[in-house]
């Protein structure tokens, strides 16, 4: 507990780049890095890392307000005929979608948690109000996530489908990850970390085995991406880190790779074909295309992050 309210108080990046910054760690990725990462594509194979936004099913169990997404037609082919509105017998299919911006794959906005009454960079907490985030919104990076992705396969280093519950991966973990693999992490990388969460959900049809104590990152690797300059980082489970790591404390690391270093968290990532075909042909880089909705003010964002190879 000593350790981590120290790096809570020494760890920041808040004033690195202007009082006004609101883009955080995305601040490494650089138009050169965006080119040389396009340079990756070799294959042209595309994965998409996104779970399904299927009606009333997902990971969320309506705790905090999150619900699973809600998926409603207004208009069918089953429809009986009404006006002739398009001409030439011509008609539509229509829907909404009602859901949280955390409902499934998605991306946390560097506003999504405070404390102490600040946000990041120093903001106040009451710049969130009931218009949204005049500060740290997603709205102000939403384009801004594409860069050189890279993975790093932790459960299959360690030679399991699916970390033990509540397994806190350290410095250690990812630094053996990487030199198994044969891959470095730097600036600008956007980080995926694979806990095998996701092989439990098989065809997404349930997700009972899903939830619970999740393995993830441990807070201390919140110093590890700093040090590299890390641009963001996603993983296959429901908070990026580990639950249950600390006693009274629900989320270090989102309070020191969020909060304090400006890192945005990607959660709920589907990795399992991706991390299938780069051990198959052992390349752990790609292009890495995971931009958000222009949410006004957003927390968060729906993503449907596209992995190229």
């Amino acid at each position: 507990m000593a350790e981590f309210h120290r790096q809570l108080k020494e760890l920041k990046n808040w004033g690195k780049w202007g009082t006004d910054d609101q883009k955080g760690a995305l601040n490494y990725i650089s138009d050169e890095k965006r080119a040389r990462a396009a340079a990756l594509v070799r294959r042209g194979r595309i994965f998409s890392l996104a779970i399904p936004m299927t009606s009333g099913a997902g990971p969320q169990r309506g705790l905090g307000g999150r619900i699973n997404p809600l998926h409603f037609m207004t208009a069918t082919g089953c429809d009986p005929a009404g006006p002739d509105l398009l001409g030439a017998n011509c008609r539509y299919t229509d829907d909404f979608l009602v859901m949280t911006v955390q409902a499934g794959t998605q991306w946390d906005a560097l506003c999504h948690i405070y404390y102490d009454d600040a946000l990041y960079n120093g903001f106040p907490a009451t710049q969130v109000d009931s218009r949204g985030a005049q500060r740290g919104g997603i709205d102000k990076v939403h384009a801004d996530f594409v860069s050189r992705g890279v993975l790093l396969d932790v459960a299959r280093a360690r030679g399991v489908d699916c970390l033990p519950a509540g397994y806190a991966i350290t410095s250690a973990d990812l630094d053996a990850t990487a030199a198994r693999q044969g891959t470095g992490v730097g600036e600008g990388d956007i980080l995926l970390v694979r806990t095998g969460q996701m092989s439990t959900v098989g065809d997404f049809a349930t997700w009972d085995a899903f939830r619970g104590r999740e393995a993830g990152l441990h807070w201390e690797t919140a110093a590890w991406l700093h040090e590299r300059r890390v641009a963001a980082v996603a993983a296959d489970n429901s908070m990026v880190e580990a639950s249950g790591v600390m006693q009274d404390v629900m989320v270090p690391f989102h309070m020191l790779a969020l909060t304090n270093l400006g890192i945005h968290l990607g959660e709920f990532w589907y990795l399992e074909e991706l991390a299938a075909d780069c051990a198959a042909d052992g390349v752990w880089e790609f292009l890495l295309v995971a931009q958000g909705l222009p949410i006004t003010g957003g927390s968060g964002t729906p993503v449907n992050p596209l992995a190229i190879k």
